[in-house]
């Protein structure tokens, strides 16, 4: 593992694209190390997370200067912000210069991002000594689901080990230019996707925001070899393939598609790869392990799993009363505990949180169910609290239903939940977008295709219908956010 986390160089090579902006390496660690010295002072530093150039510029100025970086969520409510900012206490926020922030930053220093700025090239502890591999690096905010969000403290050690190990999955090399349209907020937009490609001397290329467009235009003309993006994105883009050569042309260039963040359906990873003979790559991993698993580059399609675990990564699934399952039979469910240099280092200001994150040995408990194929291939069926149904006796995994509630012409989109039930102790609820909103499918078949592909006691047991599925910022579905209509 390098010492250092990014290639900082004197070249000219292209480093980061947003829009019709481009920064070279050499430019990059000009303006970086310009305000690297006005940040040492500061302890810890926000960073207002627009997807543009200066959120890359500041996060990389904030490793030069050795002090934490805090990324917030432009897109946060009042009540949230005020939490991060009471939680980590930075010293001050770093924005670009046009950006207007909310009220609830009024009292902190602000600093503009210069990135045309020409200061001491790569000033700092990373220009000429080694950092402590423990030194926190970012402390990103979980989504705040089962409570107030945790602010998750990931060492330069936890970066770089997942970033080499992935670059071993992937084949990455300082060739390849990567092409996303992600938040800038979270591990996949700002660890995988600015942080991955300078440390590998390779290039970003943002889009900004996400648009089949961008994609087609990049990946093809542009040059771009490796696409990141979430299922929703991969979902409008199977959507648009059957209409779009110039988009089936640029993917069938790409040397590499990642989908992350949640499961990408069956359905979408079929489409994409009839229509141009590439398969989308999944990958596993959350705020506090970084990654842990990925579909290795070239082992051909495996829809529906996430891989393999990552050089360095051990991954183990173990019943409700922590034993660990003893068998890899492709059916058996449990829930996935990892261990590795990947891991973060703790929960901010929450040493109980952190104590109970562990089982004994150092495992983290990530709260995700699992089954383990007879290769070592493992598929997520959903999370702990949410996802994990059980219904008559059995275990049943939401994301395997949903799959195949996906796989009905009739349905274009589908959550499924569990609801308590006097005799099955859990009942399945799918909730279903129909494709034809004037016809949508009637619940008997639409039960009978699922007990078809499945199993009868994976059917739902009711059907609700809603004109879109509630997601947050990355796609994923905030499936506590479901409710039942007042009128049903």
């Amino acid at each position: 593992m390098s010492a250092r986390l990014l290639a900082l160089t004197t070249s000219d090579r292209p480093a980061l694209r947003f829009g019709a902006g481009t920064l070279t390496y050499e430019e990059l660690a000009r303006a970086a190390g310009a305000l690297a010295p006005r940040l040492r002072s500061a302890g810890r530093v926000a960073v207002w997370a627009t997807p543009t150039a200066e959120t890359a510029v500041g996060v990389v100025a904030a490793l030069l200067a050795g002090v934490p970086a805090v990324p917030l969520n432009p897109r946060s409510g009042e009540r949230e912000l005020a939490h991060i900012l009471g939680d980590s206490e930075p010293g001050a926020v770093l924005a670009g210069a046009g950006d207007e922030l909310p009220a609830g930053l009024a009292e902190l220093p602000r600093i503009d991002v210069d990135v045309r700025a020409s200061g001491p090239r790569a000033s700092g502890p990373y220009a000429d000594e080694s950092p402590d591999p423990e030194t926190p690096a970012l402390i990103v905010y979980t989504s705040g689901t089962t409570g107030p969000p945790k602010g998750v403290l990931l060492s330069h050690r936890a970066i770089a080990a997942s970033l080499d190990a992935l670059a071993a999955a992937w084949a990455w090399t300082d060739e390849d230019v990567l092409v996303h349209g992600l938040p800038l907020f979270h591990v996949h937009g700002l660890v995988l996707g600015v942080l991955g490609p300078l440390r590998r001397g390779g290039e970003v290329r943002h889009l900004g925001g996400f648009s089949v467009e961008g994609v087609a235009k990049e990946l093809g003309e542009g040059g771009g070899t490796m696409l990141f993006g979430v299922p929703t994105m991969y979902h409008r883009i199977a959507e648009a393939l059957p209409h779009d050569p110039a988009l089936v042309r640029a993917l069938t260039q790409a040397r590499l598609l990642v989908s992350g963040s949640a499961a990408l359906p069956v359905h979408d990873h079929e489409r994409i790869t009839a229509a141009t003979g590439r398969t989308v790559v999944e990958r596993y991993g959350m705020s506090e392990t970084l990654m842990n698993t990925s579909v290795p580059v070239g082992s051909g399609p495996r829809p529906g799993s996430v891989g393999l675990p990552l050089d360095g990564v051990e991954l183990r699934l173990v019943e409700e009363d922590g034993s660990v399952l003893p068998v890899s039979d492709g059916e058996t469910v449990g829930e996935i505990q990892v261990r590795g240099p990947n891991l973060f280092t703790a929960y901010l200001n929450r040493p109980d949180a952190t104590a109970a994150a562990f089982a004994d040995g150092g495992w983290f408990r990530t709260g995700d169910m699992a089954v383990r194929e007879p290769d070592g291939y493992v598929r997520i069926v959903g999370r702990k609290a949410t996802d994990l149904i059980k219904s008559g006796g059995y275990k049943i995994g939401a994301g395997e239903v949903e799959n195949a509630l996906l796989d009905h012409p009739g349905v274009r989109e589908a959550a499924v939940t569990g609801e308590p039930d006097p005799d099955l102790g859990e009942r399945i609820v799918a909730w279903i977008v129909p494709a034809d909103p004037a016809d949508p499918p009637a619940p008997g078949p639409l039960a009978d295709h699922v007990a078809a592909l499945l199993a009868p006691h994976k059917r739902p047991r009711e059907v609700r219908y809603l004109d879109a599925l509630p997601r947050n910022d990355m796609g994923k579905i905030l499936k506590k956010a479901l409710r039942e209509p007042a009128d049903d």
